[in-house]
């Protein structure tokens, strides 16, 4: 009786721990995504983390700016999107299904940046 509880118990915390590693560390979407850096700030109670909001080009249905909300863990990758607002670039992501207090507060986590353009700059 006792090995089929120790068993039983096993098997539950096991599939218990892969669906928390699916759920919040596993990448289901990795990608890019440009457009120009709206909104970059430091924020939260407990856990300070860096957010951020890009502007992408073209319209909803709604006549309205896509807007793609994301987190930074990254400090130095943090720093140079705060030196660069309002500027367009162009920003490789991760996609998680959870979201952790310490990651952010969305659930794409930027982790690069490919390319900034300085909005200044340009033809009229």
């Amino acid at each position: 009786m006792k090995k089929i509880i120790w068993i039983t118990l096993s098997s539950i915390v096991t599939i218990l721990l892969i669906a928390f590693y699916v759920r919040f560390y596993y990448v289901f979407a990795e990608g890019t995504k440009a457009g120009q850096l709206n909104t970059f700030q430091k924020k939260g109670y407990v856990f300070k983390t860096y957010e951020g909001i890009l502007i992408q080009s073209g319209f909803k249905a709604n006549i309205q700016s896509n807007e793609y909300h994301f987190s930074v863990e990254n400090p130095a990758i943090a720093q140079k999107l705060l030196e660069n607002a309002g500027k367009d670039m162009e920003l490789h992501y991760k996609s998680y299904f959870g979201v952790l207090p310490w990651r952010g507060n969305t659930n794409s986590v930027v982790d690069s940046i490919y390319f900034i353009k300085d909005a200044n700059v340009g033809g009229k």
